[in-house]
C-alpha cells in the first residue's frame, strides 16, 4: 500500500532555540520510502543522527530569533506482515533476546510494576497470545474515555488508569502497562496514520509475540495497517516528534497522510495480527 504523508510546523523563536525532531519515516525494510523532501526557511544547518538499532531519525538545528518553518513530504509503500491471530503466541521469558529486555521493564511514563497486579487479576487467566493483547485493547477501549485536555507530558500509565481518560499516547501507555505486566515485551511506536481524524502524529504500541513485533492500537482510530512509522522507545519520551531548547511560541501545525493508489477505502482496526516489522531472532 503507498501513501503520501508529511507535515507542515512553524514556531515564533524569542531567543536562540535548539530544536531536535523525530519526524521522518523510519528506513526499515517494510517501509519503502519512494520519495521524501524536508524544507527549513529560514534555510539553516542541521545535524542528523539515524540509531541503529531503532531506526529513528532524528536532526536538529540552532535557529536565532525569527520564525521557523518546517516542511517534510514523503512517498511510502508499506508492506505490511499479516498474521493469523489465533497462532500468533507469547514468547516464554526464557526465550525473549536480550536487546529486547528494555521493553519488558519499567520506564518514565510506564510504572509496569505499579500496575503487574492489577494486570494479572484482570488479563491473567486470558489465553496467552495476540488475543490475549488485543482484549487488552479492547478493555482500555471500553474503560478510558479519549478526551484531550485530561492529560498532559507528565502523566504516566498508572495516572491513566486512575483517571481513565487521555489520548493516544496515554491508551499506548497504559497498554504497553499491562503487557509488561504481564511478561510480555511492548513498546511505544509514533506513526502517521491512516483513517485517523483529525489527521495528527499518533501514537500505538507493538508487543513482542512470536519472534515478531505486532502492532495494536488502543484507540480503534486508525487502521493498524495503514500506520507509517516515524519512531519507537520505551515510551513516548524517547520518541517526541519535537524536543526543543529556549523560549519560542507554536504557531501552527499540520499532519496529513493519504491514499496514492487504488483500491478500497478501508483497513483493519482490530481483530487483525499486523506487523511491519521484521522477523526478530535470539542475539545470544
Amino acid at each position: 500500500m503507498r501513501y503520501n504523508l508529511g507535515c507542515s510546523l512553524s514556531y515564533k523563536i524569542s531567543s536562540d532555540a535548539t530544536f531536535i525532531f523525530n519526524l521522518e519515516v523510519a528506513r526499515i525494510a517494510s517501509q519503502k520510502i519512494l520519495k521524501e523532501s524536508l524544507v527549513l526557511t529560514p534555510p539553516i544547518e542541521r545535524s542528523v543522527y539515524a540509531d541503529p538499532a531503532t531506526h529513528n531519525r532524528y536532526f536538529a538545528v540552532t535557529v536565532a530569533p525569527s520564525v521557523l518553518a518546517l516542511e517534510y513530504n514523503a512517498d511510502v509503500e508499506l508492506l505490511a506482515h499479516h498474521g493469523d491471530p489465533e497462532t500468533v503466541n507469547e514468547t516464554p521469558i526464557s526465550q525473549i533476546p536480550l536487546d529486547i529486555l528494555p521493553f519488558l521493564l519499567p520506564s518514565r511514563y510506564v510504572p509496569s510494576d505499579r500496575l503487574a497486579s492489577f494486570a494479572r487479576a484482570e488479563f491473567g487467566s486470558l489465553p496467552p497470545g495476540h488475543k490475549r493483547v488485543n482484549a487488552i485493547c479492547g478493555w482500555i477501549y471500553d474503560h478510558l474515555e479519549y478526551q484531550p485536555g485530561t492529560s498532559n507530558q507528565e502523566t504516566t500509565a498508572d495516572e491513566t488508569l486512575l483517571k481513565r481518560a487521555g489520548i493516544c499516547r496515554d491508551f499506548s501507555h497504559l497498554g504497553i502497562a499491562f503487557c509488561r505486566g504481564l511478561g510480555i515485551p511492548a513498546r511505544f511506536v509514533s506513526c502517521y496514520a491512516y483513517g485517523l481524524v483529525p489527521p495528527d502524529f499518533h501514537a500505538v504500541f507493538e508487543a513482542y509475540l512470536d519472534r515478531r513485533w505486532w502492532l495494536f492500537d488502543a484507540t480503534r482510530q486508525a487502521y493498524l495497517d495503514g500506520l507509517v512509522r516515524i519512531g519507537i522507545g520505551r515510551d513516548a519520551a524517547e520518541v517526541a516528534f519535537s524536543t526543543p531548547f529556549g523560549t519560542f511560541e507554536p504557531k501552527a501545525m499540520e499532519i496529513r497522510i493519504a491514499r496514492s493508489e487504488g483500491g478500497p477505502d478501508q483497513g483493519s482496526r482490530t481483530v487483525d495480527a499486523i506487523s511491519t516489522d521484521e522477523t526478530v531472532t535470539s542475539s545470544n
